[in-house]
């Protein structure tokens, strides 16, 4: 048995780890730090029954002025021994439930390389995201990236919950100036490190 949990501190250093084993995209500690600090609303971890991290999902939201409120996927990857059964959509489902409900996302984005056809396949058939772009020479091989989106019900299902619980969280927002803090002090380059889901089953 398998159960799907918000991420703490503690997870961090095994979600890397399945990262290594997983994905040729990897990424530093501080990075980890960075999305756990920021949104740690958004990070996901799939244990299994002896305690061992065997999926997790890496996400934030953006905080473009120009774009609407929206997160984005850093991250998927589930191991190899524990694919097929259903653990990357229950891992991205709950994300983009997060980004919805807490920070009223209209959207989520993701990158996808243009040769993982399992990984596009989850998206696309089983996840409902769509083609919005084709970013050229976007991984560091040179090779090209699918930047896919999904619409959420964001900003409706926000006030739902806010009025739901008669009153708003200040840091709720998705633009909030202690996010924006928070993003800007990290030092990091979020746009340098996109991330990349890849798994494989549907």
């Amino acid at each position: 048995m398998v159960c799907i949990r918000q991420a703490t501190m503690d997870d961090l250093l095994a979600m890397q780890a399945c990262n290594l084993m997983c994905l040729p995209e990897n990424y530093q500690m501080k990075y980890y730090f960075y999305h756990i600090l920021s949104w740690p609303q958004l990070l996901f971890v799939a244990e299994d029954y002896g305690g061992k991290i065997v999926g997790y999902v890496l996400a934030k939201m953006e905080e473009e002025s120009s774009e609407p409120c929206h997160g984005h996927i850093t991250s998927l990857a589930v191991l190899r021994t524990h694919r097929k059964l259903g653990l990357a959509t229950k891992l991205m489902t709950a994300a983009q439930n997060a980004m919805e409900g807490v920070f009223g996302a209209e959207y989520v984005s993701l990158h996808v390389r243009r040769s993982n056809r399992a990984a596009f396949n989850l998206y696309a058939s089983t996840l409902g995201y769509k083609i919005h772009d084709v970013e050229a020479k976007y991984y560091a091989d040179g090779e090209d990236a699918y930047d896919m989106r999904k619409q959420l019900k964001g900003r409706l299902i926000h006030q739902q919950i806010a009025h739901h619980h008669h009153h708003h969280h200040g840091a709720g927002g998705c633009c909030s100036s202690e996010t924006k803090t928070a993003s800007a002090s990290s030092g990091v380059n979020p746009s340098s490190l996109e991330g990349k889901g890849s798994s494989s089953e549907s």
